[in-house]
């Protein structure tokens, strides 16, 4: 078992091997709903398809507060980890396993309910909502292997484990593309068989997860009961605002959409080409930003503040690097990306245009990740939350409506890799001058 202490040894070389898998992690997570996608469309048709999307929309909400609320239990968990706390890893382990299963048990019933209430609140065309409904609800039965699987990996990239998370995760998915056609059209269960397919492969990656912990002996795991009251304030504590954070950023891109749905159809399907490589494009910030929480974690955790802000520079200066290079690759192959999605025209024209003139912000974005990252680590998640209020809702939204009617459609990618920059400005000052290295959870 591959297991990092970041508290000592050479930083850079830890990053690279600790980052790369959660990157591949990350890469083959955003693949679940693809593949789904891809069977249903080709073996039922595109109204079974408009149901997958428009239900995955509503997964993916309640995916983020989970992330959110695994982003605390990364910054708890590495932080005992780093003052080799035994006790404490065990108290706080114990009280995220039964919030989190009681969230999980709540957030399924509540959204099980309410399936047919909420599609309808999002203007789900009538003929599509009797699949979307069936589609959305016994992904809901099973979110509780959703919430499981995720935590596993949280609990282990903690501890520095950051390769059985992806192996855990590459076999769901796996399991997940075999599954699908056989359910959809061998047991002729059409789009109900894509859900259990995917509630089936999670489940089996939860368990075998749970079988790895328990036999690797990673952490000192005991019988769940009713947490103290200290672990369940701090849970809440940093729970619910880093929960929130991924709703300020979900509500911020819906925000964004009805600037872009305000220019037409063809602007629209650019602009929804465009994300698709955008949310593979940015990955690579994105796993930085999950590495760098754990290893900050543990150096906060035996105050090796020197070896925190080595993180954070090395972690800037590969961001750079690879950032830079991506951003090159896309503005030379914008059109042919864009064009894997669709063909019109004037979609193309919009979702190329785009592409190059954000691609060269994307560095300043991969900043923001990497120091919300460590201040996140330190337990100053209010500090976090209110920097990504300042990010979507103060520069993000307003410079992209002020851009847009200043440039026309053009201005769209304009006014947001303004706010990618200057946002990247807001987390450096407040990572130098901010409060964050006085936070003790402990």
């Amino acid at each position: 078992m591959v297991q990092h202490d970041f508290t000592s040894g050479n930083l850079f070389k830890k990053l690279i091997v600790f980052s790369t898998p959660i990157l591949l992690a990350n890469l083959l997570q955003t693949s679940y709903q693809f593949i789904d996608s891809l069977w249903v469309g080709n073996l039922i048709g595109s109204s079974a398809l408009g149901a997958v999307s428009v239900s995955s929309t509503v997964i993916f909400t309640i995916l983020s507060f989970i992330i959110g609320i695994n982003n605390a239990a990364l910054t708890i968990l590495s932080q005992a980890k780093g003052r080799d706390n035994e006790e404490g890893l065990k108290r706080y382990l114990n009280g995220f396993v039964v919030i989190l299963f009681s969230l999980s048990l709540v957030l399924g019933a509540a959204g099980f309910l309410l399936s047919e209430f909420i599609l309808k609140l999002m203007g789900t065309p009538a003929e599509v909502i009797p699949q979307a409904v069936s589609y959305l609800q016994i992904n809901l039965i099973g979110i509780v292997f959703l919430f499981g699987y995720n935590f596993i990996g949280t609990i282990l990239r903690a501890m520095g484990n950051s390769k059985a998370p992806l192996r855990f995760i590459l076999m769901a998915v796996i399991l997940n593309t075999v599954l699908d056609p056989i359910f959809i059209s061998v047991f002729d269960l059409g789009i109900e068989g894509a859900a259990y397919a995917t509630i089936l492969s999670q489940g089996f990656s939860f368990f075998y997860g749970l079988i790895y912990i328990i036999r690797q002996k990673i952490m000192p795991l005991s019988l769940p009961k009713i947490p103290g009251k200290e672990e369940t304030f701090m849970i809440l504590k940093l729970g619910i605002p880093s929960g929130l954070q991924m709703s300020v950023i979900s509500a911020g891109l819906m925000a964004i959409m009805s600037v872009v749905t305000s220019y037409g159809n063809s602007v629209v399907a650019g602009f929804g080409a465009a994300q698709r490589l955008d949310s593979i494009l940015m990955l690579p910030a994105h796993a930085l930003g999950t590495a760098v929480n754990s290893m900050a974690g543990q150096n906060i955790g035996k105050s090796r503040w020197d070896r925190v802000h080595k993180i954070s520079l090395y972690a800037v200066i590969y961001n750079l690097l690879i950032m830079l290079s991506i951003a090159l690759f896309v503005f030379l192959f914008a059109e042919w990306g864009i064009r894997l999605f669709i063909e019109d025209k004037e979609a193309v024209a919009f979702g190329t245009q785009y592409l190059k003139i954000i691609c060269f912000f994307y560095p300043f974005l991969g900043i923001n990740f990497i120091l919300n990252g460590v201040v996140r680590a330190s337990g100053a998640m209010m500090a976090v939350l209110v920097l990504n209020i300042i990010s979507f809702w103060v520069l993000r939204f307003p410079l992209t409506y002020l851009c847009s009617n200043l440039f026309g459609s053009s201005g769209i990618g304009i006014g947001m890799g303004a706010s990618f920059f200057i946002s990247s400005i807001f987390a450096v000052l407040y990572y130098r001058y901010g409060t964050w290295k006085e936070k003790k959870i402990f």
